[in-house]
C-alpha cells in the first residue's frame, strides 16, 4: 500500500495536481501557485524558502537533460562542434522553463510523501 501512495503522489504532482486529493491544480494561473488547494485545504505555500527544494529540483534535472542532450549531439554529430553548442544552448534555456511547473509541484508531492502537507483552518 505504501509504495501505491507514493506513485499515487507523484503522479498527481506529474499532473501539476494537488499531490493530497489530486482533485485541483497547484496552479492558479501559469506563474502563481495557489496558497492551498481548494478542495481539501492542503497548504501549498508555506514558510519562506520552502520552495528552494524545487528550483534545487529544476536546476538538477536540466543539468541532466543538457548532459543528456549533450551525449546524444556527440553520437549524432561526431566531431561537429557547432551543433552541439547550438542544441545545448537550446536545451539549456528551453528546458527549465518548460520543466518549472512539475519541479514545483514534484517538490510539493515529496514534502507530501515526507511530512504530509498541513491543512487550511477556517
Amino acid at each position: 500500500k505504501a509504495d501505491r501512495s507514493i506513485v499515487k503522489a507523484l503522479t498527481r504532482g506529474a499532473r501539476l495536481c494537488c499531490p493530497a486529493c489530486g482533485r485541483r491544480s497547484v496552479f492558479q494561473s501559469p506563474f502563481r501557485i495557489r496558497h492551498y488547494c481548494p478542495a481539501c485545504g492542503a497548504v501549498f505555500q508555506r514558510e519562506e524558502g520552502f520552495f528552494v527544494g524545487a528550483i534545487m529540483l529544476n536546476v538538477v534535472t536540466t543539468e541532466a537533460a543538457v548532459m543528456l542532450a549533450a551525449g546524444l549531439a556527440l553520437l549524432a554529430f561526431p566531431g561537429q562542434g557547432a551543433p552541439l553548442v547550438w542544441l545545448v544552448f537550446a536545451v539549456a534555456l528551453l528546458f527549465p522553463v518548460a520543466f518549472y511547473h512539475h519541479s514545483w509541484s514534484l517538490w510539493l508531492a515529496g514534502d507530501h510523501l515526507v511530512e504530509g502537507l498541513p491543512r487550511r483552518r477556517p
